[in-house]
């Protein structure tokens, strides 16, 4: 039986990206960048696709142009699941980068927990946490043009708060489903203060063998059309963010009043150690931030479910 997959889970902004280049230079694991296609695939296919279908589909999609695969790679297994096919996409693109296992870090797919537990039953999560107003504050000073803007978009630190709480309770309701033989929590602030005695932690819990090449990564990942992404050519840096001198106070108390309990239970410090959270107010932004997210997930949902995703996707190859 081969190795399970590796996905690595995190709200955006919490070092995931720098996990991931980390994993990837693991002789035995191979990580691609931001894939965004399962859920398409998943939904279009429902629980087996039809192999023509499934095929033209994958023509349409520039990531795996990207990975280099060809049309004959993305034909699925006889008699797959649509789980097994999207699996089979990557263990070609794990073959085509000299490795014998995949893993994936996309941060969308926080949304869609239960879809990838569905999809790859056997695989195991490592879940990178980050104190949520650093993770904020970095989110907020991209620059324009690296994310997608959609009706959904954290515009504010307590829209961020909203999103990160949603998505750190979800990955965490997925490790008490799945258990701790699939499912491992790392802190970011652990991982660049001690990076060896984490990945050692992270490799022991995937069965990977710890490799001092995994933390040689500083000046050999192209970053230069990446401009979110230049710490990467630094080795690991604790402080490069800090909310207390970064995020203006009330942008600090307005994430508190929506995920100070949480931020309370995982050990971070509060600017109020002492008040009632979430707050009223918190209360319902977080109430509208879920009925939002639902309305998105639904219509995207739809979308990619109708003609329309062709129309929307033209053939690549």
């Amino acid at each position: 039986m081969s190795a399970p997959p590796l996905l690595v889970l995190g709200v955006r902004r919490s070092g995931t990206t720098l996990l991931r280049v980390m994993l990837d230079r693991s002789s035995q694991l191979a990580v691609p960048d931001e894939s965004y296609f399962v859920p398409q695939l998943a939904h279009r296919h429902g629980g087996r696709p039809d192999p023509d279908a499934f095929v033209e589909d994958c023509r349409r999609l520039g990531t795996l142009q990207e990975w280099g695969l060809a049309v004959e790679d993305m034909r699925p297994p006889a008699g797959a699941t649509t789980g097994e096919a999207i699996a089979a996409l990557y263990r070609r693109y794990a073959e085509l980068q000299g490795k014998p296992r995949w893993g994936d870090k996309t941060p969308m797919y926080m949304q869609h927990l239960p879809l990838l537990a569905r999809l790859f039953p056997d695989t195991r999560f490592v879940h990178l946490l980050r104190d949520g107003r650093d993770a904020a504050q970095s989110f907020l000073a991209m620059p324009e043009g690296i994310v997608t803007r959609t009706w959904a978009h954290p515009r504010s630190a307590a829209d961020f708060a909203c999103q990160w709480r949603t998505e750190v309770e979800a990955a965490q309701g997925l490790g008490r489903r799945v258990g701790p033989e699939r499912y491992l929590e790392l802190r970011y602030e652990e991982l660049v203060a001690e990076p060896e005695r984490e990945l050692r932690r992270l490799c022991a819990f995937a069965e990977l063998p710890w490799e001092p090449e995994m933390l040689g990564y500083a000046g050999e990942v192209d970053v230069s059309a990446k401009p979110h992404q230049q710490r990467l050519r630094q080795p690991p840096t604790p402080g490069v963010r800090d909310w207390r001198k970064d995020l203006p106070r009330a942008d600090a108390l307005a994430f508190e009043g929506i995920a100070g309990d949480l931020l309370r239970r995982l050990g971070y410090d509060l600017l109020e150690a002492d008040a009632s959270y979430p707050a009223p107010a918190g209360r319902a932004r977080l109430l509208r931030y879920r009925v939002r997210i639902s309305a998105w997930n639904a219509t995207s949902y739809a979308l990619q479910r109708s003609p329309l995703w062709r129309r929307r996707h033209p053939r690549l190859a």
